[in-house]
């Protein structure tokens, strides 16, 4: 058989992800399959939060998921088949506990083995829609014809693969490019659902959110400001200060409309903290963060609360069609979900003025 395909649901919508021979899905360990069971469930595992003053909770976090790092030891000790087999195997450990056994798809992502000839041929006609990222890796989105595609490059001139979406965007492919290894073509492949996700439940009353959330007695409470501003930094404080607190997610939580009410859910991108809990709450509140010395919290007025929102929300700003389409639901979220901005210190007074404030 060519092709492995799997099938997950993410924020109440299912979505395929097809992978064509020599790529496949890595096969997880007893220990992680456990912890798959437990992240399925809803479950805390311990993972922390990985704030920039803590890198070294990433390998805590990976240890835990029983993930063990490729050293140049090691690959010297394999063989050519093992490596070309290692190269192909994708770690999907973050998607396994959101993988279900059926389902209709929303949209099909499929990875191929080999790029079509007419992407290169094309490529000098592409109308260039924008630089998504100026830092690396960097990627670029285009147009051509029906056709959406983003060029991703490890650096300018290193090309690690192309995305394709055709025009509904519900048929993505994603075409490695040679010599690229497995870590690489993750990292791009997970850029690639969330891009495809964004573009295909715009229309669903469902937001892809930058931010980290937190649970509190049942009820999720999310963290949002301009990169850098703290947002896991204050979640890691809260289950610091607040017990009975837990992590969702510390990156892109979904955000969905459903009989009357906004509920969070967790998802499988979360950044550099590999929170991967299916889990689901109603959502409480928005608090827009912002670094302050003095800890203030104030009320957003419905139009403010839209601006801060939907400068959070993670979508491709220059697609008009998308962004129409995601307006009702932020304007909704603006006018029935509380929203705060909160000037703080990174401290537990911060977090005391957050929670009488939202709660």
């Amino acid at each position: 058989m060519n092709m492995e395909s799997r099938l997950y649901r993410i924020g109440g919508h299912t979505i395929r992800v097809r992978l064509e021979k020599p790529w496949t899905f890595k096969v997880l360990t007893e220990q992680q399959v456990a912890l798959v069971d437990r992240l399925r469930r809803g479950e805390d595992i311990g993972i922390e939060t990985v704030p920039a003053d803590r890198r070294e909770q990433l390998s805590v976090n990976d240890a835990i998921l029983g993930r063990e790092t490729m050293t140049r030891e090691i690959w010297d000790t394999l063989d050519d088949a093992t490596r070309d087999e290692y190269r192909h195997a994708l770690d999907f450990l973050q998607y396994a506990p959101f993988e279900v056994a059926d389902g209709d798809p929303v949209f099909t992502l499929t990875v191929r083995a080999e790029a079509p000839a007419w992407l290169e041929e094309t490529r000098p006609q592409w109308a260039m829609a924008t630089a998504v990222d100026e830092v690396a890796p960097y990627y670029y989105g285009y147009t051509f014809e029906d056709k959406t595609i983003y060029d991703y490059m490890v650096t300018r001139e290193v090309r690690a693969g192309y995305f394709v979406m055709g025009k509904d965007y519900t048929e993505g492919e994603y075409y490695p490019c040679p010599r690229i290894g497995g870590r690489t073509t993750l990292f791009q492949l997970n850029t690639s659902l969330m891009i495809q996700y964004t573009f295909v439940t715009a229309g669903l009353w469902t937001l892809l959110l930058h931010a980290s959330v937190t649970r509190y007695e049942g009820r999720a409470n999310l963290f949002f400001g301009v990169s850098g501003t703290g947002k896991s930094t204050h979640s890691r404080l809260w289950h610091d200060y607040v017990p009975g607190s837990d992590l969702m997610n510390d990156d892109n939580p979904i955000i969905r409309y459903e009989d009357g009410r906004f509920l969070v859910y967790g998802s499988p991108w979360s950044g550099k903290t590999a929170c991967y809990r299916n889990v689901v709450a109603p959502a409480n509140a928005f608090v827009r963060l912002e670094q302050f010395p003095e800890n203030r919290i104030s009320r957003l007025e419905p139009l403010q609360a839209y601006a801060s929102v939907i400068a959070a929300v993670s979508t491709i700003r220059w697609n008009h069609d998308i962004m129409s389409l995601l307006v009702p639901t932020i304007e909704r979220v603006a006018m029935t979900v509380p929203c705060f901005q909160l000037k703080c210190r990174p401290d537990e007074e911060a977090v005391q003025v957050c929670k009488n404030a939202i709660l």
